[in-house]
């Protein structure tokens, strides 16, 4: 659902890339909130099965939600394709979200460990097979979506209206987990339901608290200092417990820097994918969409990380080379501070190719001439353009006014107006081949067209009525007047111009992000020579930059999830204690969510106005947190939590012993009191 999520945001509901970025963060951050709560309510109260039940049936209702929030048909009163009441659509959608991230939340950390309850002690080899069929099904999964969720999302549904079906892409994922939850419940009767036994979170967290309490009771110099804060807490809480805290929260001061990563990370899904509509998807024989480009990162992981684990990681080994866990977190962050780079870089290529918008003072104006012979236009008195018969300017002329003065001749005596053009705005002025009638201003796009798509619009120059249909209906244009836009697809289009019971077809090939102004001049006769007689004035010119040059981008930020992710899950799950894995679990999916955060709190603090100065950013502040990191590793002392758990078992076990035996030798010293009593009284 994630693949699509921030195009829906941008071109459903309408909102900037800014905005569309930031909500898409603060849902996924959302998403690794919520599993602290569903660790909780799994092992506090409902138990791991009934907690993945109950909290599916409302991830199902928050994607079913979701799909109504994107049928546009609801509120689109006029029937022209755009919702009427947006506000209703933005509040739905909201609310379907805020069901997924509770709901998926909630079952994250029981699916694994539910699957992992299914076997015993003696099943160790079933029980791996079991993690690595899971974890292959995650990316199997991901890697359908990304290709599938955005073919969906491309098709054109609608009962009033066609549109890009965003309520197809959320509806078949709501359709899947509704299916996925009743196979679920059909194999009840097979499962093991281990009963909630308490949330080992709840004591870490009540220890935590108590020693923190403890030691602010006692922060007196009377009272002797202790080698650890923790502790503290030996007033209440076993040593054996309070050892373990001190493992987990040396772990944790290590999490500390690694947010920064989640945030680069998580940008492939937002910013990269915008990226992308401003790119060629051309690759030949297939044709990519903007957000299919997620799909390179599950393919590469699903080749990575055997490759990393069979071949990279055993040679560097046979160099003699240390690399440990913590080197190859630190690797890793720098290899997605290196996608970013490389982002930037492309960034940079793409701005070359984009047009010069207005900014909000200017305007700008574009001529076509519709008559049959060259005329002479002089702009503001400065600036003189010569326009060939049925023609177009090559490009927009930029005004620091809205107000603009036009001369124009054409052999005859000239002709001087004043025309209006709002700032921040382009426009084209058709002159007409009488330069003393009206003359039309047309309102043209000052944006690239959505979604990568190509925004097309015909203008009649003839003396009579044309009809344009086929790839896009244009209905009827008037003589000497324009139709509206229409959205077509890249590749090859055809369309048909009649003019009474005459008609002709013209076709043309087209690529993404275009737009183009068709003129039909007055000399046009509807007939075999169509083709050739259209004018084609490109208004905004395709893109150029192809997404093959992403490419590297998410290999980089991919070998960096590799080296960073796996690796750091390892490492968590190696130097946690054994009754303390989902507390480093939750501290794992904390970061994932602070991650998020920073890239709201960056994003709108730094406001840059280009996007290639905030990819460079974004890497530079992962190299200094990576600094920060490596220094930290190099201070931090591998431990075997099993050796000093058992070395604190075997404390306790003496210490219980000890006591054993001063209460076996109470019992002999009273034994031998109380015979001495007797023989005293004996002779008495």
């Amino acid at each position: 659902m994630r693949a699509v999520l921030v195009l829906y945001f941008k071109y459903f509901l309408r909102w900037d890339d800014d905005l569309a970025t930031s909500i898409y963060h603060t849902f996924v951050a959302l998403c690794y909130l919520t599993p602290i709560l569903g660790a909780i309510v799994a092992d506090s109260w409902l138990g791991k099965f009934k907690t993945i039940i109950y909290l599916s049936i409302v991830y199902a209702i928050g994607q079913v939600v979701m799909a109504v929030s994107a049928i546009h048909d609801i509120t689109d009163t006029d029937r022209d394709g755009t919702p009427n009441n947006m506000t209703f659509h933005v509040a739905l959608s909201m609310v379907g979200l805020l069901l997924i991230a509770l709901g998926t939340g909630g079952i994250k950390p029981c699916v694994a460990a539910f699957g992992g309850d299914q076997f015993g002690d003696h099943q160790e080899n079933q029980r791996r097979t079991f993690f690595s069929v899971f974890y292959l099904c995650i990316n199997g999964g991901s890697l359908l979506s990304t290709i599938i969720t955005p073919i969906l999302r491309a098709q054109d549904c609608g009962i009033y209206s066609k549109q890009k079906c965003y309520s197809l892409a959320f509806g078949v994922p709501a359709a899947l987990m509704v299916i996925a939850l009743v196979v679920f419940i059909m194999g009840s009767g097979m499962y093991y339901k281990a009963k909630p036994q308490g949330n080992i979170m709840l004591d870490v967290c009540k220890c935590i608290g108590f020693a923190i309490k403890n030691r602010y009771r006692h922060r007196s110099k009377q009272y002797p200092k202790r080698k650890h804060w923790m502790d503290w807490a030996e007033e209440k809480y076993e040593k054996l417990l309070i050892a373990q805290i001190k493992m987990v929260l040396k772990v944790l001061f290590l999490y500390i820097p690694l947010p920064m990563f989640w945030t680069l990370f998580d940008q492939k899904g937002s910013r990269w994918t915008l990226q992308a509509t401003t790119m060629n998807g051309d690759f030949g024989l297939l044709v990519i969409q903007p957000d299919q480009m997620q799909t390179v990162n599950p393919i590469l992981i699903l080749t990575l990380v055997p490759v990393m684990d069979s071949l990279i990681y055993p040679l560097i080994k046979k160099c003699g080379l240390d690399f440990t866990p913590l080197k190859r977190m630190t690797v890793g962050m720098l290899m997605a501070a290196l996608a970013f780079v490389c982002a930037a870089v492309v960034q940079v290529q793409i701005d070359k190719t984009l047009p010069v918008f207005p900014s909000t003072s200017q305007s700008q104006l574009k001529l076509l001439n519709m008559g049959s012979n060259a005329v002479s236009v002089r702009l503001q008195n400065q600036l003189t353009v010569n326009i060939s018969a049925a023609q177009a300017s090559d490009e927009y002329f930029t005004f620091e006014n809205d107000r603009i003065s036009v001369l124009t001749s054409a052999g005859s005596s000239p002709v001087l107006k004043d025309i209006f053009v709002a700032r921040g705005t382009r426009q084209t002025l058709l002159i007409p081949s009488d330069l003393r009638k009206e003359w039309v201003q047309t309102y043209d796009l000052a944006a690239k067209p959505q979604e990568g798509s190509n925004a097309i619009r015909f203008v009649n120059g003839k003396n009579a009525e044309v009809n344009v249909s086929g790839a896009a209906d244009f209905g009827i244009i008037q003589p000497f007047y324009y139709s509206n836009y229409s959205q077509i697809r890249n590749g090859r289009a055809t369309f048909t111009l009649q003019d009474g019971s005459q008609s002709c077809e013209y076709s043309r090939d087209f690529g993404f992000g275009s737009s183009y102004t068709f003129f039909i001049p007055s000399t046009l006769t509807i007939g075999p020579n169509c083709q050739e007689s259209i004018i084609a004035a490109e208004d905004i010119k395709p893109n150029t930059v192809h997404m093959a040059l992403q490419i590297p981008q998410y290999f980089f930020i991919t070998v960096g999830e590799v080296m960073f992710s796996v690796t750091g899950l390892e490492f968590s799950y190696s130097q946690a204690p054994s009754n303390m894995k989902a507390v480093l679990q939750a501290g794992w999916l904390l970061t994932v969510a602070v991650g998020n955060f920073i890239v709201l709190i960056v994003a709108e603090l730094a406001k840059l106005p280009k996007q290639w100065a905030e990819y460079t950013l974004f890497a530079s502040l992962l190299v200094a947190v990576c600094i920060i990191f490596s220094i930290m590793a190099h201070f931090y002392t591998y431990i075997d939590p099993a050796v000093i758990e058992a070395q604190f078992m075997k404390a306790d076990d003496e210490d219980d012993k000890s006591k054993q035996e001063k209460a076996e030798v109470e019992m002999v010293k009273r034994d031998s009191v109380s015979s001495d009593d007797e023989s005293k009284q004996t002779k008495i």
